[in-house]
């Protein structure tokens, strides 16, 4: 059981003992500390919060505490109950609101559950905020309100259809094409809440043909809910038996998209950004992107076929925003299928993504493979090695570049190492206790033995027995 505290916000598993899980007494104390950091930071805002949720099973009990506990401190909380993480961004504006928080843990499985806090602009807190947040926390430094100034709660369901209606109404997607293409799409929603949205946003979209795969929003997750290779596979049967033209994979919170082409073979979720800023450049005339260290370097070739400049953000959608706004980008995100598109809001956005690939598949007169085969090929090998408590991983991390110091080597964010023909990124997760280690490579072999390399440099490290605390 574990329970992590970043400046992204609070994750855990539920159950268990006080601060090593997730339970109701972890909730309020961070949900109060949260609702005093809005009273010390923006005194005269409205006093507005917006929650919404996936569809997991611990997800209205924790909703509940947060809400009745930010109630306690005077707040207005605008509940749009089942919702997905960029619908709660787009809600968090529009509302006038202070602030939002979402309770989701995003690709985690069911006994995780988290809060992932939104600045008054909808994004989420940058790493000042985040720590003046983790202070208050600690330091249980909460005044609640007397009982003529408690708060309320007030239900607007109304959001997931105000989120699906700003999609379609963007000038770059095209309504009229992707009907025209008579697409039969495939989903699926893994039991969460894209088993709301995305049949709404489908149909408007055009879209008369859909196969639903698990698009029943009761939490109850069919299959690992992180939407990796390994893990779609009831997808791809599906596609190959009902010869759908294209399919989609969503995870719990709907903010990360992966694609799958018509014969079943993976559009690569690095991929995702890659072809839609294809499809945004093209139509814009170019312009800048950006995305974070552990992305394909084929959103940088392509950004420079359109004459634009691609810039490398460290890992976490709010560094990649803050990248973002500094160089203009007019799109950006994540190789985990994030996608950032600014014409609507600055936050990963399944919904955007999927509008705008559906736009470019229609247009492009190709089938999804045969789009997917235009793209530069690269391979990224994903690995993952579990740290105990004792882990130094600072130390850790020191060593490995210190080993590979003769090659060009980044540590703005952890340790990214570039050979002269690949990359390999090693970082600590921000919502795990590991360590992500990504290779590239133009060929999958060379992609795995470069991170294999990596790899057995930390194992000689750990067996050396002096990256302990």
């Amino acid at each position: 059981m574990t329970l992590i505290k970043s400046i992204s916000g609070i994750r855990g598993t539920i159950g268990g003992e006080p601060a090593e899980n997730l339970t109701p007494i972890d909730i309020v104390t961070f949900a109060a500390a949260y609702g005093t950091w809005i009273l010390h930071n923006s005194p005269n805002a409205e006093k507005r919060i917006i929650i919404g949720r996936d569809a997991r099973i611990s997800g209205a009990m924790v909703s509940n505490l947060i809400a009745q506990t930010l109630v306690g401190l005077g707040f207005t909380v605008i509940d749009i109950d089942l919702a997905t993480t960029p619908t709660v961004e787009i809600a968090v504006p529009l509302e006038k609101a202070a602030g939002g928080i979402i309770v989701t843990a995003s690709h985690n499985p069911k006994q995780w559950n988290a809060l992932k806090l939104l600045n008054h602009k909808g994004e989420f807190l940058n790493a000042a905020a985040g720590q003046e947040v983790l202070a208050i926390a600690s330091q249980h430094t909460f005044s609640f309100a007397e009982v003529d100034y408690l708060g309320r709660i007030e239900k607007n369901t109304t959001y997931n259809k105000k989120h699906i209606d700003a999609v379609c109404a963007l000038p770059l997607v095209d309504c009229k094409a992707i009907a025209q293409a008579n697409f039969t799409v495939a989903i699926d929603c893994v039991n969460s809440v894209g088993a709301i949205v995305l049949p709404q946003l489908l149909q408007q979209l055009g879209v008369a043909n859909v196969l639903q795969l698990h698009c029943e929003p009761n939490g109850i997750f069919p299959h690992n809910p992180e939407p990796l290779p390994e893990h779609v596979g009831d997808i791809v049967k599906l596609i190959q038996t009902q010869k759908a033209d294209v399919g989609f994979v969503v995870d719990p919170d709907v903010d990360r998209l992966a694609i799958i082409n018509n014969d079943g073979s993976l559009f690569n979720e690095e991929y995702t950004l890659v072809a839609i800023a294809d499809y945004v450049l093209s139509q814009n005339g170019g312009g800048n992107t950006v995305s974070n260290l552990s992305s394909t370097r084929a959103l940088a070739d392509i950004t420079a076929r359109y004459g634009g400049t691609y810039n490398a953000a460290a890992v976490g959608e709010v560094n990649v925003v803050e990248k973002m706004k500094e160089t203009h980008a007019v799109i950006g995100g994540e190789g985990n299928g994030g996608v950032i598109y600014p014409e609507l809001h600055y936050g990963r956005d399944a919904l955007v993504g999927i509008a705008l690939f559906l736009t470019h598949l229609a247009k492009s007169g190709k089938t999804c493979k045969e789009l997917r085969d235009t793209y530069p090929t690269y391979v990224v090998s994903k690995n993952k090695i579990e740290l105990t408590p004792q882990t130094n991983v600072d130390a850790l991390l020191a060593a490995v570049a210190q080993k590979f110091s003769h090659e060009k080597i980044n540590t703005i964010d952890g340790v990214k190492i570039d050979f002269a023909e690949g990359w390999v990124h090693l970082r600590k997760s921000n919502t795990e206790p590991i360590i992500r280690i990504y290779a590239e490579h133009c060929s999958e072999e060379r992609a795995h033995e470069l991170a294999q390399s990596v790899i057995q440099e930390i194992q000689k490290q750990r067996e050396k027995n002096v990256l302990y605390h």
